[in-house]
């Protein structure tokens, strides 16, 4: 029978993991540690799992490797230079393991993403190569999550890594990341199709491939922007053997416990679209909506070891972001709420204004306004409204001082991180208008002055 990869995607993270089989016997690569997910796809497929393979030790999720092994049998292969407290089958450079007759698998060191980082080359007539964070579709894993001290060096060595998969593999063998699918583990976004390519194809599109080393470290290096607070835990919770996630349900929260949780400065978090939010929403509830990268903002924003209350308008809804924080190792919400907002609240409910860029504009010529930009210092860079105040997203909680009192109108790109930020805001009093609108399509549209690298700000 031919070989069958099965992609499993977690699109909250980013990230992609694989199930290959033979029609009898399966490895895993890269499992998130929701492992049912992969159960079920090899219950599905009618096959055993018997290997389990980690191309390194993550910094953006909480690995399910340990716990899909322990509970199938299969063996756990990670770097034999990874220290790690459990037992595992240690791996390394040009090592080979038979999975089955059909399903042979090299190991080959690609240093880059971290020091002991190993992709997986699939042998045979339909060769893959699982590459991790190492190759990614038109990009490379990004070199700095060890630290600005090794930076550098992890660079120069992402660079050797993706020339050698290039050089060492035929042009037809089909890349398969783990990351690079919108996952701030990627160096720079990929751009273009992202639903498959080969080796043939990331000769002909990828930088790594066609700068020369000196430009390649230079670009990587330039391009670098803030990563998740929340990476700092992943590591040392990887390196433990985490268990599998516990999605039993949460304990129920009625209004009192509810006003209890906010009043003791614990986060409850409204699991809606940013649009039910602002409508109507319990005064001190920050608004983390599941139709986006919830689990990776909120991850990053809240301080560590918060407990969390989840608000939902069903117990389907609650289940999905208690999955998605399991992932990042928010084990346990401290408690749950499902409805509507009056149903957890006896105060009036509060809402948020939204507007538009145009509105903006509008305003802007009446009365005097803060413009709050919340995006990447990236964007920023890129292009911003002459005269706004830049706190990015992940620096909003730390530096609310820095919000100026009065007026206040939120903006990001598209809607979804204005409404994180403004909710956050407004739960310190602030008057707040969160912006709901593309920013590349309509603030130069609308008449609002835009500086760019090429025209500086106004005096």
């Amino acid at each position: 029978m031919a070989t069958t990869i099965i992609s499993i995607e977690t699109p909250s993270l980013g990230d992609r993991s694989y199930l290959v089989h033979d029609g009898e016997v399966a490895f895993a690569v890269d499992p998130q540690r929701d492992i049912d997910r992969v159960l079920d796809a090899a219950d599905k497929a009618g096959v055993r799992i018997t290997h389990v393979f980690e191309t390194h030790i993550h910094n953006d999720y909480v690995t399910g490797g340990y716990a899909l092994a322990q509970q199938t049998g299969a063996r756990y292969y990670v770097n034999a230079e990874d220290e790690v407290s459990f037992e595992r089958t240690q791996i390394r450079d040009g090592q080979v393991v038979e999975v089955s007759p059909t399903l042979r698998v090299r190991a080959m060191h690609t240093p880059g993403h971290t020091f002991t980082h190993l992709s997986y080359v699939l042998e045979g007539t339909q060769p893959a190569v699982f590459s991790g964070g190492s190759l990614l579709f038109g990009s490379t894993g990004r070199p700095d999550l060890l630290g600005e001290a090794h930076t550098h060096a992890l660079a120069r060595h992402q660079y050797s890594s993706a020339r050698r998969l290039a050089a060492e593999l035929s042009e037809d063998t089909k890349v398969m990341p783990t990351h690079g699918f919108g996952s701030f583990c990627a160096a720079t976004s990929a751009g273009g199709d992202t639903t498959a390519s080969t080796i043939g194809q990331e000769r002909l599109i990828n930088p790594v491939l066609s700068q020369d080393e000196e430009d390649y470290v230079a670009d990587v290096l330039a391009g670098l922007d803030a990563y998740p607070a929340y990476y700092v835990h992943m590591g040392s919770a990887n390196a433990a053997g985490p268990t599998a996630s516990d999605l039993s349900e949460p304990e129920r929260a009625d209004k009192d416990q509810l006003r209890r949780r906010l009043e003791a400065g614990e986060w409850l978090v409204d699991l809606r679209t940013r649009t039910a939010f602002a409508a109507g929403h319990v005064p001190g509830t920050f608004n983390f909506g599941l139709d986006g990268q919830f689990a990776t903002y909120l991850g990053w924003l809240i301080p560590w070891g918060t407990p969390v209350t989840l608000l939902g308008e069903s117990l389907e809804q609650v289940a999905e972001a208690q999955r998605e924080l399991t992932r990042i190792g928010i084990d346990r919400p401290a408690a749950a709420a499902t409805g509507r907002p009056e149903e957890w609240t006896d105060a009036p409910l509060a809402t948020l204004a939204s507007a538009s860029f145009a509105d903006l504009a509008q305003v802007r010529h009446h009365r005097p306004v803060t413009v709050l930009d919340v995006r990447r210092v990236s964007e920023w860079r890129e292009a911003h409204i002459d005269g706004a105040v830049h706190i990015p997203i992940h620096d909003i909680v730390k530096r609310m001082d820095e919000v100026p009192e009065g007026e206040v109108w939120v903006h990001c790109a598209s809607g979804y991180r204005a409404s994180i930020s403004a909710s956050l805001v407004a739960a310190t009093g602030r008057r707040v208008v969160v912006v709901d609108d593309s920013f590349d399509r309509s603030a130069q549209a609308a008449g609002l002055p835009i500086v760019t690298e090429a025209t500086p700000a106004s005096a």
